[in-house]
C-alpha cells in the first residue's frame, strides 16, 4: 500500500465525519494533496443527512409549553471540493485547493403557533456558507523532510431569521439578518517527515485565522438597519501521521485543535434590541478532534478502510442555532484504482453528543431551555482522482 492510498483514505473519512463538528466546521482542512506523486487532480462530493431534535424544558408562553418537540432542526446538506497538484521538479510541487471550511444549516420549522418556541410564527432559520481557495507550494529539503505553505482566500456569508423580534415572547415579529459575503486572506504553514520504505509520514500544519468584517442588513419590529460586525474564522493546528505496519496494511491518525473561542457572531441590532447584549453564536471552549483509522489492500486495485473520530463534550450550554455537544463518528470506505483513475467512497455514521440549550432573553441567564438527546447523522463521500 503506497503513501498515496493512506493520504486519500484519511482525507475522505475525515471529511465525511464532519456532520456535526465542533463550532461551524464543515470541511476539514488538510495538506494531503501536496503529497501526491506527479500531477494529480481530484474532485470530491459529500452529502450529510443529520437528525437533530430536542424537547423544550420550560413553558415560555401560553402556546409554547414545556415538553414541546422541536422537530428535526438540521436539514440535509452537501458540498464539493476540487484539488490539483503539479510537480514542477522532483523537489517542488504546487497545489490549488477549493473547499468549504465552515457552514451551518438550522431550521426550526413553523409549528402553527403552538409547540416549540423557536418554531413560533414563521419559525427560526440560520445559514452560513463559505468558500476557500488555497494556493500552496511544497519543497523537499531531502528524501525525508519537506516544508510547505501557501495563501488562503476565504469567503463567508450568512443569514438568520428568528421567531423573536424586539416585540418580546408571544408576538409575531421576527428578527432577520443578512450578512453580505466578505473575502479575507490567511495562510498555511507546515513541515513533514517521511520514510517511503514503510509508508511513514508525520505532518504538522498551521492554518491562520481570518478576520472578517461583514456588512449586514438587520430587521426587527422597530425598522431595518444597515450595520456591520466582525467575526473571526479561527486558527487551527493539525498533526497527521500514517505508517505501514505490515505488507498491504496502513494505520493513520490525526489530532486537530481549533480555537473556536475566537468565533463570535454578534450583530448590532440583535445585541441591542433582542438578546440583551448576548451573542447570536459563540463558543465557550476550543475543540480537539481525534481520528484513528486503518486501511488494508485486498487486491492490487482494491483497498478497504475504517476510522473513528472523536470530539469530547464541552458541557455547559450549547447554542439554540447549534444544539449539539461533541460527537463520535465511525467511518467505512473503499478505494479502487484502475490505470490513472482513483475512486474512493466512504460512509460515516455520527453519534451526536447530547446538548442542553439556554433560554433566550427575557428568561434569566442560565435558564435551561432545550434538551437534545439521542441524535445522529449519516454522511456519504465520493472522491474521483486522475493522475497524469
Amino acid at each position: 500500500m503506497t503513501r498515496i492510498t493512506g493520504t486519500a483514505i484519511a482525507a475522505l473519512l475525515t471529511t465525511t465525519s464532519l456532520a456535526t463538528a465542533g463550532g461551524v466546521e464543515r470541511q476539514a482542512q488538510s495538506p494531503a494533496i501536496l503529497f501526491e506523486d506527479g500531477n494529480y487532480v481530484e474532485f470530491s462530493y459529500t452529502f450529510t443527512n443529520p437528525d437533530v431534535s430536542g424537547t423544550q424544558l420550560v413553558t415560555a408562553t401560553a402556546t409554547s409549553l414545556a415538553g414541546s418537540d422541536s422537530g428535526d432542526v438540521a436539514p440535509s446538506f452537501s458540498y464539493t471540493s476540487l484539488s490539483y497538484v503539479h510537480a514542477l521538479s522532483d523537489d517542488v510541487s504546487v497545489a490549488l485547493i477549493v473547499d468549504s471550511p465552515i457552514g451551518a444549516d438550522v431550521d426550526y420549522a413553523p409549528n402553527g403557533g403552538s409547540g416549540y418556541l423557536y418554531g413560533s410564527g414563521a419559525g427560526s432559520q440560520a445559514e452560513i456558507r463559505s468558500r476557500a481557495i488555497t494556493a500552496a507550494v511544497r519543497y523537499s529539503l531531502n528524501d525525508n523532510i519537506s516544508i510547505y505553505g501557501g495563501l488562503r482566500a476565504v469567503e463567508a456569508e450568512g443569514s438568520v431569521a428568528l421567531f423573536n423580534g424586539s416585540g418580546g415572547l408571544g408576538t409575531t415579529s421576527r428578527y432577520q439578518m443578512d450578512a453580505e459575503s466578505d473575502y479575507e486572506l490567511g495562510y498555511m504553514l507546515g513541515a513533514a517527515y517521511e520514510r517511503t520504505d514503510i509508508a511513514l509520514r508525520v505532518a504538522l500544519t498551521y492554518y491562520s485565522a481570518t478576520e472578517h468584517t461583514f456588512d449586514a442588513v438587520e430587521t426587527d419590529n422597530t425598522g431595518t438597519f444597515n450595520t456591520e460586525f466582525e467575526t473571526t474564522i479561527p486558527q487551527q493546528v493539525l498533526l497527521e501521521a500514517q505508517s505501514g505496519v505490515a505488507e498491504g496494511t496502513l494505520v493513520f491518525g490525526s489530532i486537530r485543535w481549533t480555537e473556536w473561542t475566537e468565533f463570535d457572531i454578534t450583530p448590532t441590532i440583535y445585541a441591542d434590541n433582542i438578546s440583551g447584549g448576548s451573542a447570536l453564536v459563540d463558543y465557550d471552549d476550543d475543540v480537539w478532534t481525534y481520528t484513528l483509522g486503518g486501511a488494508r489492500r485486498i487486491t492490487d486495485e482494491l483497498a478497504l478502510l475504517g476510522s473513528i473520530t472523536y470530539e469530547a463534550s464541552q458541557g455547559g450550554f450549547a447554542g439554540n442555532l447549534g444544539p449539539t455537544d461533541g460527537r463520535t463518528s465511525i467511518g467505512l470506505g473503499a478505494r479502487y484504482e484502475t490505470g490513472p483513475w482513483r475512486l474512493t467512497g466512504g460512509v460515516n455514521y455520527t453519534f451526536v453528543g447530547d446538548a442542553t440549550t439556554e433560554a433566550p432573553n427575557p428568561f434569566p441567564d442560565g435558564t435551561s431551555f432545550g434538551d437534545f438527546e439521542d441524535n445522529d447523522a449519516v454522511s456519504f463521500g465520493l472522491r474521483v482522482g486522475y493522475s497524469f
